[in-house]
């Protein structure tokens, strides 16, 4: 009766995360698409039904994994990664200090481990935080004939840092996840008109970025005097809506919308200069 009131299919059935991940998959494989590496957060690393899947195509993924999860070595003795962690990597030789990518502020610094399992396909990829030390897990998969590298790992591990920023973009600045809707056709043009607008105001950053970015130039070290003028940001997905938003919205004073957002771009240009100047004082501080 609730899928009759609601509008949905009526053959409809309740998905867990991993069960929904196959299907996208499914289709994705269908529509001639290949990916370097699949990745995702503990729930789908959770899921055997998925990495299954995902190993039966041949395909690499790189999936969390939570402090329980238990792995294999290649004795024969089975571990959780949290045992794993204090029972292998114990000494400061078994970190590398890599990045996972660049962030708004600069590259994104841990102290990463790998450790090998049972299966010569299956790693283990632990990430360390500089200043916490709190760990990350990745379950990771590759394929024989492919590359087994941590710098690869490495990578597609940061690769969700991104995504994930994308996912709040959305909800936070185009109300992907504020729909009053009830009926599921409803849903679906709401979340169609969302990440049509989404996509506008990214490509449309996307084409400006070079155009509008006039920076000053990073630290190039602890010591480096801070710029007179720290440029203006590239345009950035919140700041084009912000525009189009203006556009749209009741008449403002001359040069009201351009002069905050002026004010905003040069004021992020700053902070960033700053931050990654801290940065650079705390990687002198570790190196010394």
């Amino acid at each position: 009766m609730k899928s009759l009131v609601t509008g949905l299919p009526l053959d409809l059935r309740f998905c867990t995360k991993g069960e929904l991940a196959i299907g996208i998959l499914t289709d994705a494989y269908g529509d001639g698409l290949r990916f370097d590496f699949v990745c995702g957060d503990e729930v789908y690393g959770a899921c055997t039904a998925l990495r299954e899947f995902l190993e039966g195509r041949g395909q690499a993924y790189v999936l969390r994994a939570a402090s329980n999860f238990t792995f294999a070595l290649a004795a024969g003795t089975t571990l959780t990664c949290a045992e794993a962690v204090k029972k292998l990597l114990g000494r400061k030789e078994d970190w590398e200090v890599r990045s996972a990518g660049q962030g708004s502020k600069g590259e994104r610094w841990y102290a990463w481990a790998w450790l090998a399992t049972a299966s010569p396909r299956h790693s283990l990829l632990v990430r360390r935080h500089l200043k916490t030390g709190e760990f990350a897990f990745h379950y990771c998969y590759i394929p024989a004939g492919q590359l087994a590298s941590k710098a690869r790992l490495i990578r597609a591990a940061g690769l969700r840092w991104p995504v994930e920023e994308s996912f709040e973009l959305g909800k936070g600045c185009f109300g992907l996840d504020q729909c009053q809707a009830r009926l599921y056709t409803a849903i679906l043009r709401h979340i169609v008109l969302v990440m049509a607008a989404y996509a506008v105001c990214a490509v449309t950053a996307a084409m400006l970025r070079d155009r509008t970015g006039t920076q000053a130039p990073p630290p190039t070290g602890p010591d480096a005097a801070p710029p007179a003028d720290p440029g203006l940001i590239p345009l950035t997905v919140r700041e084009i809506r912000r525009l189009l938003a203006r556009a749209l919205a009741r008449p403002q004073p001359p040069g009201h919308a351009i002069h905050w957002l002026q004010w905003r771009r040069r004021h992020q240009a700053r902070s960033r200069w700053f931050h990654k100047h801290a940065r650079l004082q705390r990687e002198l501080a570790l190196a010394s």
